[in-house]
């Protein structure tokens, strides 16, 4: 007797599934075309849910008939999955969280991630709920930063839908692309694949109930900007940049691409990183090695406040090396700086609230930005 799909499909096809009142066939229970290998078949049938409460009848009726209707000889496997509930649409994820900050920069080796990270664990150190996502698919530097490199995050099942349930560390939830993949191979990633996993790491993640939810963004401006664009309406922005003119001209190019008639993401304030030198036997002196106040006149330039000024002290890169960012130790010099910038964050996010309208998500239009 030589068995073919269509036989085993016309079995299926007599079985009636309850939750439905349809067969298993025109229900749409039949995952994939039945695996035949002589007498032996394996087919995958796909339930609502893990506990749905005909599962174990249903599988034993679809082994029954394909005994009864083909051949009782047939060796019969069937294997069970669960849809998941769908994806909820742009407009209505992550309802729970009620500030989305955007940390950006016009150019990589400003220290942009280090201050979104300082940032978030500073903002959890005055009491807020804080979620922190890495968006940097190519090169994510959160994981190291957090000590938390080895760290594989859980899936937890959340009204019908299998969630990523992120890492928490210092108070602040993380997710990162870095925790899914190799950290010692390059992520040889299209355009779409990236943007792919970054909706992921948004959407079908348990981020609960937020006050801030930091986005460490990558460097300049691309496709992972455009998708954070078109996927969270992003309270606003803050812009890190060194005093450098090379680096203020970039910074330049971060605060037009908010500003865009078609982004209209407000700019909260900047950042400016690696302000002075301060060494840890003098900390009264200032050493002005890449310029001094080159941030300060660009936000007055610009419009926009100075919501910190970071000094350079060697603790900074050893502290983010070995997993506990500077604002981890509040009574620190750089803590303290970072714990101020959170409360301007906080200051600031709470005037753009009272002034401004809730940010509108980018839309796309016939593929046209």
């Amino acid at each position: 007797m030589t068995l073919y799909p269509k036989l085993i499909e016309q079995a299926l096809a007599t079985v009636i599934y309850p939750g439905t009142k349809k067969n298993l066939i025109e229900s749409g229970m039949l995952a994939d075309t039945p695996s035949i290998n002589g007498m032996k078949v394996r087919i995958i049938l796909v339930f609502p849910r893990n506990t749905d409460p005909f599962l174990q009848s249903t599988v034993k009726a679809a082994e029954a008939a394909i005994h009864y209707h083909i051949s009782p000889d047939v060796e019969v496997t069937i294997q069970t999955e669960f849809k998941s509930a769908p994806r909820p649409s742009v407009e209505k994820l992550l309802p729970q969280v009620k500030n989305i900050i955007a940390v950006s920069s016009g150019k990589g080796g400003v220290g942009k991630s280090t201050v979104a990270a300082n940032l978030a664990i500073a903002l959890a150190k005055l009491g807020y709920k804080v979620g922190l996502l890495d968006t940097d698919i190519f090169g994510p530097s959160v994981p190291k930063m957090f000590g938390v490199e080895d760290a594989r995050p859980n899936a937890v099942e959340k009204e019908g839908r299998d969630l990523i349930e992120p890492i928490v560390k210092y108070g602040v939830k993380i997710l990162s692309i870095g925790f899914f993949v190799d950290p010692d191979t390059a992520t040889l990633w299209r355009g779409g694949m990236a943007t792919s996993a970054l909706k992921q790491l948004i959407a079908d993640a348990d981020w609960g109930d937020l006050d801030y939810f930091v986005l460490d963004t990558p460097p300049g401006t691309s496709d992972i900007h455009l998708t954070l664009l078109q996927t969270l309406a992003i309270t606003g922005a803050v812009i890190v940049s060194t005093p450098q003119k090379v680096a203020l001209a970039d910074a330049r190019k971060g605060i037009d691409m908010y500003r865009n008639d078609k982004v209209n993401v407000p700019i909260l304030g900047l950042v400016e990183n690696m302000a002075w030198f301060t060494p840890a036997e003098l900390p009264e002196n200032k050493y002005y090695i890449f310029g001094k106040d080159g941030c300060k006149n660009l936000a007055k330039e610009m419009g926009c406040p100075l919501l910190a000024q970071i000094p350079i002290v060697q603790s900074i890169c050893e502290s983010g090396d070995a997993g506990e960012p500077a604002a981890v130790n509040v009574d620190s010099i750089v803590g303290q700086a970072f714990l101020n910038l959170a409360q301007a964050v906080v200051t600031t996010v709470n005037v753009r609230n009272k002034k401004l309208p809730k940010t509108k998500i980018v839309q796309v239009n016939n593929g046209k930005e």
